[in-house]
C-alpha cells in the first residue's frame, strides 16, 4: 500500500482461487468482490468514501428509528438524526468508524472495533467482523459483545449491492423466498402502522412478491419476512441476468429480514443503476421505537451469525 492516506482507510485484499475481496478500515466495509475478473457486488472507488451505504456494516441497529427516539428499559434515548432530510436516525454508528486488523491471511481478514457510549446510546461493545473466502465465495460473521455493564438492545444487518454485470436493476432476475413486507409510509420510510406485527402484508398477489420475478420497474425499498429457510438453514436470494448469478445466504434464525432496494432514490448517477441492495438483518424498520425482534444483550454476552455470497 501506498502512503496515500485513502477516504476509506487502509486495504486489506484476500483472494481464493479466481475470488478476490478488499475490505477497509473505515467501517470495516465490503468495497470489491470480484470473481473471475467480473463484479459481484457494486461497492465504491479506493478514493472515495462509502456513499449511499454501499457495503458497509449495520450495529446497534438496522434501517431507521422514527426522529431517532425510542425507549430502552424504560429510559427514554434521542439519537442524532443520520438522516435528516427525513428526520431519522439511519442504519446504526459504525459505518464510519475505524476498525482494526487481528487476523490477516491469504484468505480471511478479521477486524475489530469497540463502540462507546454517545448521544441516545449508553454501552460499550465490542466487535469483530470476519470476511473468509473458500471455494463457494464469501461468508461474512460479526460477532457483537457487550462489555457493559447493563443489558443492551442490538441489531445487525449489512448493506451490499449485488451485480451480475447488468447495465440497470430492471433487467435482474430474482428469487427471493420471502412471504411477507412491511408496509410503510412512503415519505420517511418507516412503519404504515404502530408495530411491525400491524404492517406487515403478505406478497401474494402484489408487486412486492419477489419469489421469481424480474424487478422490471418495481419501486423496491421493501423489509420482508418470513423467508423459507433451507435445508441447513440458510435462506437465500439470488439475482440473475445473461448466464450469470451471486446468491446472498445468512443464517434463518439470526436473520429474520432482509431489505431489497433498487436504488430508486438515489442522486443522479446512482438511481436504479447496476447494483441491487439486498441486505440480511436481525429486524424491521423502526425496531428500537417497537421493541419488535431486537436482541437483548447482557453483559459479557456475545451474539454471533453468519452470512455470505456465492456468485456463479
Amino acid at each position: 500500500m501506498s502512503d496515500q492516506v485513502l477516504p476509506s482507510g487502509e486495504q486489506w485484499t484476500i483472494r481464493h482461487g479466481e475470488h478476490e475481496v478488499v475490505v477497509t478500515e473505515v467501517g470495516a466495509t465490503l468495497r470489491s468482490y470480484t470473481y473471475a475478473g467480473r463484479p459481484v457486488i457494486v461497492g465504491s472507488p479506493q478514493d472515495a468514501p462509502a456513499l449511499h451505504a454501499r457495503g458497509t456494516v449495520l450495529i446497534p441497529w438496522v434501517n431507521r428509528i422514527r426522529d431517532g427516539q425510542y425507549t430502552f428499559d424504560g429510559t427514554e434515548r434521542q439519537l442524532a438524526l443520520s438522516e435528516p432530510a427525513r428526520h431519522n436516525a439511519l442504519h446504526g454508528l459504525v459505518q464510519w468508524l475505524p476498525w482494526s486488523p487481528v487476523r490477516v491471511e491469504d484468505d480471511r481478514v478479521t477486524l475489530r472495533a469497540r463502540l462507546h457510549p454517545q448521544q441516545g446510546w449508553d454501552w460499550t461493545l465490542d466487535l469483530q467482523l470476519d470476511y473468509h473466502l473458500d471455494d463457494d465465495g464469501l461468508t461474512v460473521t460479526p460477532t457483537v459483545t457487550n462489555v457493559g455493564d447493563t443489558t443492551a438492545p442490538l441489531g445487525v444487518g449489512a448493506h451490499p449491492y449485488l451485480t451480475v454485470g447488468e447495465d440497470r436493476v430492471d433487467d435482474l432476475e430474482i428469487r427471493c423466498p420471502a412471504a411477507s413486507y412491511v408496509a410503510v409510509d412512503p415519505d420517511r420510510l418507516l412503519l404504515a402502522d404502530d408495530t411491525v406485527a400491524a404492517s406487515l402484508r403478505p406478497v401474494e398477489g402484489t408487486s412486492q412478491d419477489l419469489r421469481d420475478a424480474v424487478v422490471g420497474d418495481r419501486d423496491l425499498d421493501t423489509a420482508m419476512t418470513g423467508l423459507t429457510a433451507d435445508d441447513d438453514g440458510r435462506w437465500r436470494i439470488t439475482i440473475a441476468h445473461g448466464g450469470r448469478s451471486t446468491t446472498l445466504w445468512a443464517d434463518a434464525d439470526a436473520f429474520p429480514w432482509t431489505q431489497v432496494y433498487t436504488g430508486h432514490d438515489l442522486p443522479e448517477g446512482y438511481a436504479r443503476t447496476s447494483g441491487l441492495a439486498v441486505e440480511p438483518l436481525t429486524a424491521a424498520p423502526d425496531a428500537f421505537r417497537t421493541g419488535e425482534d431486537v436482541v437483548r444483550l447482557g453483559p459479557g454476552h456475545a451474539w454471533s451469525a453468519s452470512w455470505g455470497l456465492t456468485p456463479r
